[in-house]
Formats: C-alpha cells, sequence, structure tokens
C-alpha cells in the first residue's frame, strides 16, 4: 500500500452538531506547517447490492447516504485533496461481495473497503480484507462476532448481541410477555442469528417460546406460518428478516387478524410505508431513528431529505455515519496506510455522529445507545 502524508483536510472534523450548512464551511484548519503537498485523490473501495433483491432496501439508501457524506467532506477541503468511491456491485450476492473486495484489492490498490452489507457476505469477505491487511468497515452488518476475524475489520451497525438484550429487557418490562413466538429467514446468517439470540434471551427472562417458525428468503407467502402461531395466540411475535421480506409479514399477520405486536429487526420507514396499517404497534431495536432530536441528526434528515426527495432510513444514516467516522480515522492517521488507518479507528472514543458519541470496542464492534422505536400513526418513533 502506498502512504502518502498529508494533513487529510483534518478533514473529520466537520463538526456533526452544526446544521447541515455549517458543517460544510465550519471545520478545524490545519496550520501551514502541517501542510503538505498531495496531489492525487484518495480512493475508498465500495461494495454494494447495487442490482438484485437488495438494491432497493439497502444498495439505494447506502450509496445515498455515503455520497451525500462524501460530497460535504470534500466541498469543505481546501488543500485540493478529494475522496473518491470506487463502488464494486456486488448484485446482492455473497459470490458478488467476494469478487468485488478481490477487485477492490488486487486491482484497484485500495487501503479501504466500505461494506458489504449483510451479514452472510460480511462473513466471507473480512477474512479476504484481513489476510491482505486492508481495512473493511461494514455499516450494516450485526450478526454476533464478525469484527473478530480480524483487526482490520470493523462494524458501524450493533451487534445482535447489543440490540436483542437491551430490547427485550424494556419493551418485556412495559408490555408484560410471558409467551412469544419468532418467525426467522433460516437462509440469511443475520437472521438464523437473531433468532436464535431472541430465544437465548428470552428463555433467560422466563418468557415461553411457543412456537419458532421459519421461512426463506425470497419468499413471499407467509400465511401457513402466520396462522399456526395465530392458532397458539402468543403475546408478541419476533420476526428476524432481510428487508424485502418485512411488510408482507406483516401485512400478511394483519390479513389474518393477529392482535399480537410484531417486534421486527430493523424496521425502516420504507417498510412501514409499504406495510400501511398493517404495521402499526410494531416495535423494532435499532441504532438510529429519524425521531432521535439532536440538532445534528435533524440536520442530517433535512438535508437528505430536501437532496434526495425522500426520508433517510436507518441503512443511510448508518452509511452517512460510517464515512464520517472513517473521515476522522484518515485525519487522525495522516496517512492512507491501511495499518495506520485501523489503528486510528481502533482509538476512536466518544466520536460526535448522528447515531450519538460512537466509539470502537477492542474487537472493532461499534459502541453507542441502542434505540428501540415504534410505529404510531404510520410514523416510527420512540419507544417510552
Amino acid at each position: 500500500m502506498n502512504t502518502k502524508k498529508f494533513t487529510l483536510f483534518a478533514v473529520t472534523v466537520l463538526i456533526l452538531g452544526l446544521s447541515a450548512c455549517d458543517r460544510v464551511s465550519q471545520i478545524v484548519q490545519p496550520t501551514t506547517s502541517q501542510m503538505t503537498e498531495v496531489s492525487e485523490d484518495i480512493s475508498i473501495g465500495v461494495t454494494l447490492p447495487m442490482t438484485g433483491r437488495l438494491s432497493t432496501s439497502f444498495g439505494i439508501p447506502i450509496s445515498q447516504g455515503f455520497g451525500l457524506a462524501l460530497d460535504e467532506i470534500n466541498a469543505a477541503q481546501h488543500d485540493g485533496v478529494q475522496l473518491k468511491l470506487i463502488i464494486e456491485d456486488d448484485g446482492s450476492t455473497i459470490e458478488g461481495a467476494v469478487e468485488g473486495f478481490n477487485k477492490l484489492i488486487h486491482q484497484d490498490g485500495v487501503s479501504v473497503i466500505l461494506g458489504p452489507a449483510t451479514s452472510g457476505q460480511t462473513e466471507e469477505v473480512f477474512p479476504i480484507a484481513q489476510e491482505n491487511q486492508v481495512v473493511a468497515i461494514s455499516p450494516t452488518s450485526s450478526a454476533r462476532g464478525l469484527s473478530a476475524l480480524g483487526d482490520f475489520a470493523f462494524r458501524v451497525s450493533l451487534a445482535t448481541d447489543v440490540l436483542i438484550p437491551s430490547g427485550i429487557e424494556a419493551t418485556q418490562a412495559k408490555l408484560g410477555y410471558q409467551q412469544a413466538a419468532t418467525l426467522y429467514d433460516e437462509t440469511d446468517p443475520f437472521s438464523t442469528d437473531g433468532d436464535e439470540a431472541v430465544r437465548e434471551v428470552l428463555a433467560a427472562k422466563g418468557v415461553e417460546v411457543v412456537a419458532t417458525e421459519t421461512f426463506q428468503g425470497g419468499d413471499t407467502d407467509f400465511s401457513e406460518q402466520l396462522t399456526r402461531i395465530q392458532a397458539l395466540v402468543p403475546d408478541v411475535i419476533f420476526v428476524s428478516s432481510l428487508p424485502p421480506e418485512k411488510p408482507g409479514i406483516l401485512t400478511q399477520g394483519h390479513q389474518l387478524g393477529i392482535s399480537a405486536p410484531f417486534i421486527v429487526r430493523t424496521l425502516t420507514g420504507g417498510d412501514v410505508q409499504a406495510a400501511g396499517a398493517a404495521a402499526e404497534g410494531a416495535m423494532t431495536f435499532i441504532g438510529w431513528g429519524a425521531a432521535v432530536d439532536t440538532p445534528q441528526n435533524q440536520a442530517f434528515v433535512e438535508n437528505y431529505t430536501a437532496t434526495f426527495g425522500m426520508e433517510p432510513s436507518n441503512y443511510a444514516a448508518r452509511s452517512y455515519a460510517t464515512f464520517y467516522i472513517l473521515a476522522e480515522a484518515i485525519a487522525k492517521a495522516q496517512s492512507t496506510d491501511s495499518a495506520a488507518i485501523r489503528d486510528a479507528l481502533a482509538s476512536i472514543k466518544d466520536f460526535d455522529t448522528i447515531l450519538g458519541k460512537f466509539s470502537f470496542d477492542a474487537h472493532g464492534e461499534a459502541v453507542y445507545a441502542p434505540k428501540i422505536l415504534v410505529v404510531k400513526d404510520g410514523e416510527l418513533v420512540l419507544f417510552e
């Protein structure tokens, strides 16, 4: 890897607590003695599902989140150095993510790759990044233990073993559920890990799991599974699934007359809109929400909505935050050397982001406050 000594824009320290306009204009400027000549742009690899079944739910919002952060950061630079993205479409497959990582590493020679989107992909490509000593940061994967695959591996999404216990603790205390059913995608590592964690935590709290049903990614008919669940009259139904199936599950549950509330991992505004009235009362354990009323988060929501004509999803928010976290690490490293960036990422503590105060733990996993949201009058609001 090439090492470039530079002041990377004190890129970073685009102050996230300011308004969107202020973020572009008010940064910590380097002193004259810090300035060095850097003529080349800095390339960052990206693998995304821009085609395939995950393109709408993951690919578009993640690319928009990256793009918005990239534009803000580049617009604020005064030393001529610009960040640029080399994007590889993984086609929503594990094989595509592996191919994308290998191309970005061996042909494009990048020091950092942002992605992939899913836990199944991440499980396969993090070892490739580790073997080649290239930094990999997944903004959205959250199955347990994946950052432990290597010290060049980092994740910005809160892991299952953070979100599930805290979410069940809060919702069970308020709702008092004693019997639960679970429904999950048996072909997807995020979903299987999530369901396993749900059942472990419920068992520890003395909540009986009366049914566990499965489906496969790409299915559209969940009526048989939901009918069997309905017959057992659980107090609550936990769903672990990738985005495409969530609206259909909620809609068909509503059509069957299921009255038990659904708790769905990473439910987004788009899912709620697609499910309509069927989403009312559904809850989610998540790391970000548009309802979080901090100045930097509301500025992001407003800027994203104005730019793309839609509110950001959780995936867009995490990708936006990921880019700022990476920029902070490059500024700290004063280098594009992958080992230097890795060390700088590992040292990030209490960094201000739209997710809140952000840190990495010793394994490269994200540390910040989890959130619980509930659908009320068609909107995801804070569960209280």
